[in-house]
C-alpha cells in the first residue's frame, strides 16, 4: 500500500476515534470524581454508578442498572417478551440541537435486549428494525409486532427475530408534527384492545383481521391499568387522570364530548419536589414555575404513569400510581382508593419524591410493571427534552449554559426492588395449562402476559379450565383474568355471562356486564334486559346497565327506551347516568329531546340538561361553514393548528378537560386581534374567563405556551392559522394579516413572559 494512502487511512480513523471518544457517553470516565456543585453547575454526563450516587430513592429500596449505552440508546418505551427480553424503542432523532434540526433523519431503531446469564443486566442487543423516522411505541402481538412511525402504524409478523410482511394498519394513528402530542402507548388492555395515549382509537386483531374503532381521548405520553381493568394516563401539567369504569364504555356518541366518569383527575394535587434546582424547565423566569431555591413547583412534564401491582414490595404499594417527571429529575407516588364506581389518589408524602436525582440528564419517561414484580423506569438521558415548537429562548439559554445539547447517544433502563433483592427473573412456561395457573399469579405482569399468549395462541383446550376458574377462583385477578381470557378466545357463552350476573360479588357483576357484548343476540336480549332491570337498581352498577343499554336498542328499541326512563327515574340528578345514556344515542338525539318532554321530565333533571348540551354542540357543528373551503383558503394553517392547537382544545374547537378552554365562540378568540396575536405568540399564564365561565387550574393547565422562538413558524403561517380559527367553527370574525402579526412582534420584541388575561383586557 503506498505511504500516502495509509497515512490517509491511519489519520481518517484517529479522527473518527478522537470524534467518538469525544461525544460518546462514556467520556465522563468513572473514576473522575463529581461534586455536587459541578453536577448542579455542568451538568456533565454521569456513568450509571455515578448516577446511582446522586440520585435518592425511599427507604427500603434501590435502583438496580438493567441496561445502559452502548447497548441502548435514547430509549422511550419498552415491552417485555414471553422470553424476558426487552424490545425498547429507541428515538434518536429527537431535538439533535436546540433548534430540533434533523428530526426527520430516518435514525430511530427497534432493538432486543437480552440478559444471557440471568444477572439482571440486558447486555446483549440485537437490531430487529432500523432506519425508522421519529418511532414512539410497540406492542408484541400474536407473532409479530405493532410500530409507531408517525403517522404511521405498521405490523410486522416476526421470524427468527427479523421483521417480514409489513402491514399498514393506520395510515392516520397520529396527527400533526407537534412530537410532544402524538399518540403513544399501545397499551394491551384487560379487555384485549389495544388503547393508547393521546389518542381517540383502539385496535384489536381478530384472526387476520385488524379492527379499529373510537374511544374516549385519554391522556398525553403514557397509559396503565389497574386490576379492575380502568386505565390511567395523564397530561403535562396533570398528575394523574383516569376512567372510573371499564374502558369500552360510553364511547359509541361522538356529540357527547366529555362523558362523566372518563378522563376524571384522580391525583389533583400536582405538586413537586426536586431533590435539585431545576433551572432548566422551559418557563422557569416565571415566578409561578420555580420556588425561592429554583426548583419546579408543578408538574410541567408528567408522563409514562404506571399502577404498581405485584407482591414485590410490601402491600401498602400496591396499585399504588407512579408518575414520572423528567423535567424535575423525579418519580412520584401516589396512593389511590377504590370505593364503587370512584377512585382518588393522594400524593405519598409532602417535600420529598419516591426517587429524585441531582442529575440534571435522568429523564425518565416512561414506567412499567416487569417480570419479577420490579418496578421499571426507561430514562431517556437526554439534555433536551422540550420539543423546538414551544422551545422559549430562556430554555435555550440554560440548554447552551450547561452544553445540554450533547452527547445524544446515552440512554438506561433502571429497576425499582427492595434493598438487597437478587432474585432472578423467570421465564414464562409454554404449556397452556401452566400459563391458565398465572393468572391468579401476584404479580400483574405474569397475569396480564398469561392472559395475551392464551389469546394470541388461541389456545382453546384450555377454555373448560378457565369456565371453571369463573366458578371456583382462589382471587379476583384469577377470576377477571379467565373471564377476559374466555372473551378473547371467543368462548363465552350467553349461560356463562347470565351466571355471573346473578353472583352475589358486586365486582363480578360489573365484569360480566362488561362483556355482555359478546353474547347478547336476537334470541337472548329480553332475558339479559330483565336482569339488566334487576341490576339497575344499585346506584353502582345503575352507569353500567345505562353503558350497556345499545346492546338491547340493536334488538328491541322500545324495551331499550322502558329501561333508559326506569333509570332516570331513579337517579334524575346522576350526571354519570344521564351521559351513560346519551352516550348510545348517536343520531337519536332529537327523538330522545322529545320524548323527554313528552314525558315531562323535570327539565332541571340531569338528563334534561345534558341532552340540551348535546343539542347545542350538534347545533353548532351543523351551522359550520363548509370544511372543503376552509382547507383550499386555509391549508397551511389548519396543518399547524392539528399540530399545536388541536391537542388541547380539540378537533372541535370546544376544548378539552384538564387542558385548555374553548376557541370556538370564544371572545379571545373573535374579539380584538391583536389580544389573540399576543397570546399565541408568546403564550397565556393564569385564569381566563370564556363565556363568562372561569377557567382555571386544576380544571386546565395554568398556561398556555407561546410559539415566538419556532423558527419553522413564519408571520405568513401564522396568519393562516389565526385566520382559520377565527373563521372555523362557531367563528365568523375577520382574518389576520402578515402585518398585523408582525406589528405585535415589534411591539413586544424581545419579550419572553406569557401575558396574563388581566395585563391583555387593561389594553
Amino acid at each position: 500500500m503506498p505511504q500516502k494512502a495509509f497515512t490517509f487511512i491511519f489519520y481518517f480513523f484517529f479522527c473518527f476515534f478522537v470524534f467518538f471518544f469525544i461525544t460518546s457517553c462514556e467520556s465522563i470516565s468513572p473514576k473522575r470524581e463529581i461534586t455536587r456543585e459541578q453536577l448542579l453547575s455542568e451538568a456533565p454526563v454521569l456513568t450509571p454508578e455515578q448516577f446511582l450516587k446522586f440520585t435518592s430513592i425511599e427507604e427500603g429500596f434501590e435502583l438496580q442498572l438493567v441496561a445502559s449505552e452502548p447497548q441502548l440508546s435514547t430509549p422511550i418505551a419498552m415491552v417485555f417478551d414471553h422470553n424476558n427480553r426487552i424490545w425498547a424503542v429507541e428515538m434518536e432523532g429527537y431535538m439533535p440541537n436546540a433548534e430540533g434540526d434533523g428530526e426527520e433523519i430516518p435514525n430511530g431503531k427497534v432493538v432486543i435486549l437480552a440478559d444471557e446469564n440471568n444477572d439482571g443486566i440486558y447486555e446483549n442487543r440485537k437490531m430487529f428494525l432500523d432506519s425508522l423516522i421519529m418511532p414512539r411505541a410497540l406492542a408484541l402481538v400474536d407473532d409479530g409486532i405493532l410500530i409507531v412511525e408517525p403517522p404511521y402504524l405498521w405490523f410486522y409478523e416476526i421470524k427468527d427475530d427479523k421483521p417480514y410482511n409489513k402491514l399498514l394498519i393506520d395510515s392516520q394513528y397520529t396527527e400533526g408534527g407537534n412530537v410532544e402530542a402524538q399518540a403513544n402507548g399501545l397499551f394491551r388492555a384487560m379487555d384485549n384492545w389495544i388503547y393508547s395515549g393521546g389518542s381517540s382509537k383502539r385496535y384489536r386483531k381478530q384472526d387476520n383481521v385488524w379492527l379499529t374503532e373510537q374511544t374516549h381521548l385519554r391522556g398525553q405520553w403514557g397509559i396503565t391499568q389497574d386490576d379492575f381493568g380502568r386505565l390511567y394516563y395523564n397530561n403535562n401539567s396533570q398528575n394523574l387522570l383516569g376512567d372510573f369504569f371499564l374502558p369500552s364504555f360510553g364511547r359509541n356518541n361522538p356529540n357527547v364530548a366529555k362523558v362523566t366518569g372518563y378522563n376524571e383527575r384522580i391525583v389533583s394535587d400536582n405538586r413537586t419536589y426536586p431533590s435539585r434546582p431545576t433551572p432548566g424547565v422551559n418557563r422557569g423566569y416565571l415566578g409561578t414555575v420555580l420556588d425561592d431555591s429554583l426548583r419546579l413547583k408543578s408538574f410541567t412534564a408528567a408522563c409514562g404513569p404506571v399502577i404498581y401491582r405485584s407482591n414485590l414490595f410490601e402491600k401498602e404499594y400496591y396499585q399504588n400510581a407512579f408518575v414520572a417527571e423528567p423535567a424535575a429529575n423525579l418519580i412520584k407516588r401516589n396512593i389511590l382508593n377504590f370505593k364503587n364506581n370512584h377512585v382518588e389518589g393522594m400524593q405519598a408524602y409532602e417535600g420529598k419524591e419516591f426517587i429524585s436525582s441531582d442529575d440534571e440528564r435522568f429523564r425518565p419517561v416512561n414506567l412499567y410493571n416487569g417480570p419479577e414484580g420490579a418496578l421499571y423506569i426507561v430514562d431517556m438521558y437526554r439534555g433536551i427534552i422540550q420539543h423546538k415548537l414551544f422551545l422559549t429562548k430562556y430554555l435555550k439559554d440554560e440548554i447552551a449554559k450547561r452544553k445540554l445539547d450533547s452527547p445524544l447517544n446515552c440512554g438506561r433502563i433502571y429497576k425499582v426492588v427492595p434493598k438487597g433483592f437478587t432474585g432472578k427473573v423467570q421465564k414464562l412456561p409454554t404449556d397452556p395449562v401452566k400459563l391458565v395457573k398465572l393468572l391468579k399469579s401476584d404479580n400483574s405482569w405474569e397475569r396480564e402476559k398469561a392472559q395475551q399468549l392464551l389469546v394470541d395462541r388461541n389456545s382453546r383446550e384450555v377454555i373448560d379450565i378457565l369456565k371453571g376458574n369463573l366458578v371456583n377462583y382462589e382471587s379476583f385477578s384469577e377470576f377477571i383474568h379467565s373471564l377476559w381470557t374466555l372473551e378473547g378466545l371467543k368462548a363465552l357463552t350467553p349461560i356463562d355471562v347470565m351466571r355471573l350476573l346473578n353472583n352475589a360479588n358486586l365486582g363480578v357483576k360489573i365484569q360480566a356486564l362488561g362483556v355482555m357484548h359478546a353474547v347478547v343476540e336476537k334470541d337472548n336480549h329480553t332475558q339479559f334486559a330483565l336482569q339488566m332491570q334487576k341490576l339497575m337498581v344499585d346506584s353502582t352498577l345503575a352507569p353500567y346497565v345505562a353503558f350497556q343499554l345499545h346492546l338491547i336498542d340493536e334488538y328491541n328499541s322500545r324495551l331499550a327506551k322502558e329501561l333508559r326512563f326506569q333509570l332516570i327515574e331513579l337517579y334524575p340528578k346522576s350526571n354519570t347516568i344521564a351521559d351513560a345514556i346519551l352516550s348510545n344515542l348517536h343520531h337519536k338525539e332529537n327523538y330522545f329531546a322529545n320524548e323527554l318532554t313528552k314525558r315531562a321530565i323535570d327539565k332541571e333533571s340531569a338528563i334534561h340538561i345534558r341532552t340540551g348540551e348535546v343539542l347545542s354542540s350538534i347545533k353548532d357543528q351543523m351551522e359550520n361553514r363548509d370544511s372543503k373551503e376552509l382547507q383550499k383558503k386555509y391549508g397551511r394553517g389548519i396543518s399547524i393548528f392539528k399540530s399545536t392547537c388541536q391537542p388541547c382544545h380539540g378537533a372541535d374547537g370546544n376544548g378539552i378537560a384538564s387542558l385548555a378552554p374553548p376557541l370556538n365562540q370564544s371572545e379571545w378568540v373573535t374579539g380584538d386581534k391583536d389580544k389573540l396575536i399576543a397570546i399565541v405568540l408568546y403564550g397565556l399564564s393564569g385564569p381566563i374567563m370564556v363565556h363568562n365561565k372561569l377557567y382555571q387550574t386544576p380544571e386546565i393547565s395554568g398556561e398556555m405556551p407561546g410559539i415566538v422562538n419556532n423558527p419553522d413558524l413564519v408571520e405568513t403561517d401564522l396568519a393562516l392559522l389565526l385566520s382559520y380559527i377565527r373563521k372555523n367553527w362557531n367563528n365568523r370574525a375577520s382574518e389576520v394579516s402578515r402585518d398585523e402579526i408582525i406589528k405585535i412582534k415589534n411591539r413586544f420584541e424581545g419579550r419572553q413572559t406569557p401575558f396574563t388575561a388581566k395585563e391583555l383586557n387593561s389594553w
